[in-house]
């Protein structure tokens, strides 16, 4: 055999022995064999380099160093979940389900594991990316390190799409974990807090090495792509172990919300005799073609919901009440507690939201307080032990003034919230705003991060996020821990946000309400920040979604005269105030006035694409038919409840064809 052919026959051996041991649980040779055919293998490796494989089983040791993570978009968007608590919440989903998709829906339901969500992208059976959540739109390349993880396969078996993703979570057994925790204390250092941040933290570091000593795991749970060749979820499971994937087989298929809650009950006991943390079960509407028909919220899919578990408890003594000030002004009454463990990890401190939730508790200093994890994730007090209490308490008398700049505090009528209203020399305020003009999401400057914004504010080089256009490396250089690099490396990152497209700018200005859905809306109806800053209060809510709490926010906003010098200081340095030439270019007001919906199965374009052109038209897509329909779109397979409807509403329908022929598209 040549030297190519055994390196070649090594390397499919130990993706073998490698699947039977991580994957199976059914080790087919010793660990000394494997150990050896390892060794020889890296050996003729080293003799051989021109046989180099980026995906060769002796990669899974490490050895590559990354010194930055590389952002990368998501080719398809990572959404979050909804939560639900009770029978009363999975009952009102599936009444909001039945509403919108035809025929029997049956579910999937598998186990919410708590660990760093990926996203894994294979093209013909290779893994060629592996990149972290992030926000949900784009996140960071950590595919060295994830190529440690000996549950990931490197490449694939059997028969699989060209190309796909695959999500799943980054986990950390309870084994594995404790043997970390033994050996730092053995080394006299602090152990880790808990599994899920150990996992997490795993991911970003430098040397792929180190990621390698630890022993994660990879466990997968979703599909994402187009012809799949799978029609339900529990079947693209199914096809992900043929594969070789690590996928948990707790997975069951359920008729009603009824064995829904069967399966929660059983792993709400189970649980804990699982070798890794799980906070819940995740809900899914099992047939692939009922999922494309629900479709998406701004932030989750309307098809998936997770079922927490109930939350754990612990008791704590309130030591102090301070109160924190947002970018908005907004005043959030935290609690400082006595350490105490909840949930893996140690809680100081906890939310107390408002003035009203202090006054519904009667929380005090120095009780004895009841402190949950809302989501499992925010500590939040839910209680008092008055039998705890001290006879000489006093009630907690709100502040009436900032802690920060001693202006009075406002509230305004029917919101919960206090507010300092002093916007522009509230230094919080100051700071919070600038720090959220530089996020990710919004303005995603490189070289600039929260703790640097606040030096260079308290240093009275900016106040506000217009100056970071006018800062310079000679202004920099004097500061704490900024090196020429560092200094070149920010300015740089600032000049390049002149980049960022106009809806992520509108949503980087920080305008109360204003988010990143409602950014796109008003970026897409009015295409210019001058039409913005002019639109009447009539004009804004006009505007698909836009309420008139959002329409005064914004209108009080570009009232104020330092917004408005703000705002022009921008378009001279040149941020992108106005939708681009080549944006514009594919939009038209075609369809405008026209709602749609889009039911069936389509073969030139798929669902999203179809979406996409009717809202690049002018149009709005809709998920139910109702008299305000202009047009159904109706692919194969188009329900017969919906035929109905809309034949009993008299609404028109298009075919797939005869839509594109309407907009002139060509596929």
């Amino acid at each position: 055999m040549t030297i190519e052919g055994q390196i070649n026959t090594l390397r499919k051996e130990l993706q073998q022995h490698n699947y039977a041991y991580y994957v199976l649980d059914n080790p087919t040779i010793s660990d000394y064999e494997f150990d050896m055919k390892l060794k020889t293998l890296q050996e003729l490796e080293m003799k051989h380099p021109e046989f180099y494989d980026a995906n060769s089983p002796t990669l899974r040791v490490g050895g590559q160093i990354t010194k930055n993570f590389e952002t990368i978009v998501h080719e398809y968007r990572m959404y979050s979940l909804d939560n639900s608590y009770s029978r009363e919440d999975l009952l009102d989903w599936e009444t909001r389900i039945k509403k919108q998709v035809d025929g029997e829906v049956q579910y999937s339901c598998e186990l919410k594991y708590d660990g760093a969500s990926i996203s894994l992208t294979y093209e013909k059976g290779v893994l060629i990316r592996a990149v972290t959540r992030g926000d949900g739109f784009q996140g960071d390349d950590v595919t060295n390190n994830i190529k440690t993880i000996k549950t990931v396969p490197l490449k694939l078996q059997g028969r699989y799409p060209d190309k796909f993703a695959i999500r799943g979570e980054i986990i950390l057994p309870f084994d594995g974990f404790k043997k970390m925790n033994e050996e730092r204390v053995a080394a006299g250092e602090e152990p880790y807090a808990n599994p899920r941040n150990t996992a997490s933290g795993s991911l970003k570091l430098q040397d792929s090495t180190e990621v390698a000593k630890r022993p994660l795991a990879c466990l997968l749970y979703n599909l994402t792509g187009d012809n799949l060749g799978v029609e339900s979820q529990m079947e693209s499971l199914e096809k992900a172990r043929e594969w070789g994937f690590k996928v948990p087989d707790a997975a069951k298929l359920a008729n009603s919300i009824d064995e829904v809650l069967e399966f929660v009950n059983y792993w709400d006991e189970q649980r804990h005799n699982l070798p890794y943390e799980t906070d819940g079960v995740v809900i899914k509407v099992n047939n692939l073609q009922q999922q494309e028909e629900l479709g998406y919220t701004a932030k989750a899919p309307r098809w998936a919901m997770a079922y927490k578990f109930q939350t754990e408890q612990a008791e704590s003594v309130l030591k102090e009440i301070t109160y924190q000030i947002g970018r908005t002004g907004a005043i959030t009454p935290v609690a400082n507690l006595e350490p105490v463990q909840l949930a893996g990890t140690t809680v100081r401190r906890a939310s107390l939201h408002n003035a009203d939730q202090i006054a519904k508790l009667d929380i005090r200093v120095h009780d004895t307080v009841y402190v949950e994890k809302g989501g499992e994730i925010i500590p939040k007090i839910v209680g008092v032990n008055l039998t705890e209490r001290a006879v000489d308490s006093l009630p907690t008398v709100y502040i009436s003034e900032c802690p920060e700049c001693t202006t009075t505090l406002i509230r305004n009528e029917g919101e919960a919230q206090h507010y300092c209203p002093n916007v522009t020399g509230c230094p919080p305020q100051i700071v919070g705003r600038i720090q959220h003009f530089i996020s990710r999401k919004a303005m995603d400057i490189e070289g600039l991060g929260g703790e640097t914004v606040a030096l260079l504010v308290k240093e009275g080089l900016i106040t506000n996020y217009a100056d970071l256009y006018e800062l310079t490396v000679e202004q920099l250089l004097p500061l704490e821990r900024m090196a020429q690099k560092s200094a070149e490396n920010l300015v740089a990152g600032v000049a390049k946000s002149k980049e960022i497209p106009f809806e992520r700018v509108l949503f980087a200005l920080g305008i109360r309400y204003v988010g990143e859905t409602v950014a796109k809306k008003l970026v897409k109806h009015f295409k210019t920040i001058t039409a913005i800053m002019n639109a009447s209060e009539e004009a804004l809510v006009s505007v698909d979604e836009i309420g008139i709490r959002i329409a005064q926010s914004v209108r009080e906003f570009f009232s104020l005269e330092v917004t408005r010098i703000i705002i022009e200081r921008l378009r001279q340095y040149g941020v992108q105030l106005e939708i681009s030439a080549e944006e514009l270019a594919g939009q038209t007001a075609l369809l405008q006035g026209e709602v749609y919906v889009v039911s069936g199965v389509f073969h030139k374009i798929s669902r999203t694409e179809l979406k996409k052109l009717i809202e690049n038209n002018g149009g709005k897509v809709s998920t139910s038919i109702s008299a305000r329909t202009s047009f159904v779109i109706a692919g194969d397979k188009m329900g017969p409840s919906k035929l109905e409807k809309a034949d009993k509403l008299g609404i028109p329908l298009l075919s797939e064809d005869e839509f594109l022929e309407k907009v002139m598209f060509e596929a």
